[in-house]
């Protein structure tokens, strides 16, 4: 008897596949990514009558054809890992799309049983279902279930155990096309049946093997190069014999299209469909329905050409006052927190560089990224709730026609409106984006969004340099040239830097939902330790390397200590980068202490008004963060006395912020996202140089108008 089972959970997005992931494992599950590309993998475990069974949850595919990474993924994940049952979760209330991924399952040769999931909806709406004979047709096993109410989960594993046991009673079937196809593929497969010592042999081999057996991998290869897979292409190009197997394809796709007059594409698809149609046919009757589904009535408003931007837009400017309203109080407390933690240490160390360093540093560092940890609990909670109800994929349906001007779609809107709580969920939201070009492309201008942590020094200028009848515009105008530039960088990346047709924009709109509370709080959890596991060690590294630039050296060259701490400021290494790069900022307004302020902001954007505070020896850095009227009108005159402040330069510093390189965290997480250096050095780089070309163009025409000096 087998005791360890390996599972593979396919279906499309929105087939509550994820809820029935979270039901077999719960918390017993992990998060990581799969090899080479930016694809998640999650997997979890569990334990099912002295079964240890490990699930592998594929990434939500339409198809196995190689279009994009996800599909690719699922696609070699079952074939490469072999996993001992694929349990392909479909949507019942739209059958037959969802069992054309059950029909590519089955041609791949693997045991497959089919969950049934969302049947209480499918027959709500008058669909019933004989699985019998549903069962027999596909030539599976079929469980109903439905994930929302963990229903079925039970019965579901006892049909693994018995799929991957071998003791399943089900009729091996495979789709049977058109004679003219089905010629067509038995002698490409006759050709490669002939290679097989060598053709076989090295698939098996490759970095990417082809690990199948038998007629599946020869039949299962011969239709994907009649549907002219990339994938299997590519592959086959490479091996023994290759050469005469793709001239065999060419000949056969030529016979195809002169005989049916279709591309062998469509051909394969529309046999597919067939396929399915008749199944449905048998096993599926309808009770006729007239009123109108709860769905549809709540779309007519939802995606309303009138309504459905400024719903949209309201639904999220509720989340992120939602977010910040209910997050203020948890950030207090882990405020305070780490603030008694810092002075019960400094009380039992002895003042010098270890306790600087443990209070300043390591304390100060943890606790500036642990702080926002309820923000992003909350907004991850949010948009959660949003996801599993379906609203998501109305609001990237909403804003597809705007973003497609700039050569993305409405699914990129999402992750760069996440920017404005935090780059960090933003760039990791990039991940349901199926094209590579415009994953990177989102990834890339989501920095330029206005962060939460950006506030604090919009705050602090505003107050200290305009009045407070056109604070608000001002405000604003940051966001609103954020925004802009955003689109602008868009459109230039996808010209010029990431060529490449605008993919059209499909998504299913999925049935509304009421979302359970164990799926949003594992997604929340899930991503929020993401965040403040990878972004809090990259964070508190960089704490201590800016703790050790502001704090040496500690002497001057003489040997005395400094008579001030602005003094050993200026003279620290931060100091002296900051006198380095004063010539290349001067251009802006900007003196070395600004440049101090920036170097400082790489680290965390809240940091620069702290900095800016010791710099212009301002006792009271609390009060100033909080912008309160003496602090920052000291900060204004010292400042205005020290640089040359003037309210065109600080609306220039704010523009700064907003553009140029983000945290460090954030260039973490983008390496970790595109599995390299080559795009977080890419983004360092051109958001520097946009910053400098902008923040020029506004001072210099500022200086030559007279404006705000």
């Amino acid at each position: 008897m087998k005791e360890k089972i390996t599972i593979a959970l396919a279906g499309n997005p929105n087939s509550g596949k994820t809820t029935i992931f979270n039901n077999l494992t719960g918390a017993r599950q992990h998060v990581g990514n799969y090899s080479g590309v930016t694809v998640e993998r999650k997997e979890g475990n569990l334990k099912h009558k002295d079964y240890d069974i490990k699930v592998i949850d594929l990434p939500g595919t339409y198809s196995l054809t190689a279009y994009s990474p996800d599909e690719v993924v699922a696609r070699n994940v079952i074939i490469d890992e072999k996993p001992d049952v694929v349990v392909n979760v479909v949507d019942a209330s739209n059958l037959e799309r969802n069992l054309y991924l059950t029909t590519q399952l089955k041609e791949l040769g693997v045991p497959v049983v089919v969950a049934m999931n969302m049947a209480d909806m499918a027959e709500t709406q008058g669909i019933n279902f004989n699985y019998q004979i549903l069962s027999q047709l596909l030539g599976v096993n079929i469980v109903r279930t439905v994930g929302t109410k963990n229903s079925g989960t039970q019965e579901l594993l006892d049909e693994v155990i018995q799929a991957a046991s071998g003791q399943a009673e089900i009729t091996e079937k495979q789709v049977r096309y058109i004679n003219e196809l089905e010629e067509e593929i038995s002698r490409v497969q006759d050709l490669i049946a002939e290679n097989s010592s060598a053709t076989l042999e090295a698939a098996s081999s490759a970095a990417e093997p082809l690990n199948m057996d038998g007629d599946y991998l020869s039949r299962w290869l011969a239709l994907k190069l009649i549907e002219n897979d990339k994938d299997v292409i590519q592959k086959i190009k490479s091996l023994s014999g290759g050469g005469k197997v793709l001239e065999q394809v060419a000949k056969s796709q030529d016979h195809l299209r002169k005989i049916v007059g279709e591309d062998p594409e469509l051909i394969v698809v529309d046999g597919r469909y067939a396929f399915i149609r008749g199944a449905c046919q048998e096993a599926l009757t309808y009770t006729r329905q007239d009123r109108i589904s709860t769905t549809e009535k709540v779309d007519k408003i939802l995606l309303n050409r009138m309504l459905g931007l400024p719903i949209f837009l309201g639904i999220m400017w509720l989340l992120f006052q939602l977010t910040f309203t209910l997050g203020s109080p948890p950030m207090d407390w882990i405020d305070a927190g780490f603030g008694l933690l810092g002075e019960w240490t400094s009380a039992h160390m002895n003042e010098g560089l270890l306790q600087s360093l443990i209070v300043d540093g390591i304390i100060g560092g943890v606790g500036g990224v642990v702080i926002f940890l309820p923000n992003i609990i909350l907004l991850f909670m949010g948009i959660a709730f949003l996801e599993d109800t379906g609203y998501m994929a109305r609001a990237a349906f909403v804003m597809d026609k705007l973003m497609h001007r700039v050569g993305l779609h409405g699914k990129s809107f999402i992750p760069m409106l996440i920017g404005f709580g935090c780059t960090i969920p933003a760039i990791m939201a990039s991940r349901t984006l199926e094209n590579e070009r415009d994953r990177l492309v989102t990834m890339l201008v989501s920095p330029l969004m206005s962060c939460g942590a950006r506030l604090p020094v919009y705050t602090l200028l505003i107050a200290a340099f305009f009045h407070e009848k056109v604070a608000g515009n001002v405000l604003f105008s940051i966001y609103l040239i954020g925004i802009i530039l955003a689109m602008i960088m868009a459109k230039v990346l996808k010209k010029w830097v990431l060529p490449g047709e605008s993919e059209p924009f499909v998504m299913e709109l999925p049935a509304y939902r009421l979302p359970t509370l164990k799926s949003v709080l594992i997604h929340m959890w899930e991503r929020s330790w993401l965040y403040l596991k990878k972004a809090g060690t990259i964070i508190l590294a960089a704490s201590i390397v800016l703790w050790m630039l502001f704090t040496f050296p500690t002497v001057d060259s003489q040997g005395n200590e400094f008579a001030s701490s602005s003094l050993q400021m200026e003279q620290s290494y931060a100091g002296r980068v900051g006198h380095a790069i004063e010539p290349i900022i001067a251009p802006l307004g900007f003196d070395w202490k600004t440049g101090v302020a920036l170097v400082a902001g790489f680290a965390a954007k809240e940091v620069v008004v702290s900095t800016m505070g010791t710099l212009y020896s301002i006792e009271d850095e609390d009060a100033l963060a909080e912008a309160e009227e003496a602090s920052v009108k000291g900060f204004a005159d010292r400042a205005r006395e020290q640089s040359g402040y003037t309210p065109l330069v600080a609306y220039v510093l704010m523009l700064f912020t907003l553009i140029y390189v983000p945290c460090m965290a954030t260039v973490a997480v983008l390496k970790r996202e595109t599995n390299g250096w080559k795009w977080p050095s890419f983004m360092v780089g051109y958001t520097l140089v946009l910053a400098w070309v902008v923040c020029f163009v506004v001072y210099q025409g500022g200086l030559l108008l007279g404006i705000g000096v």
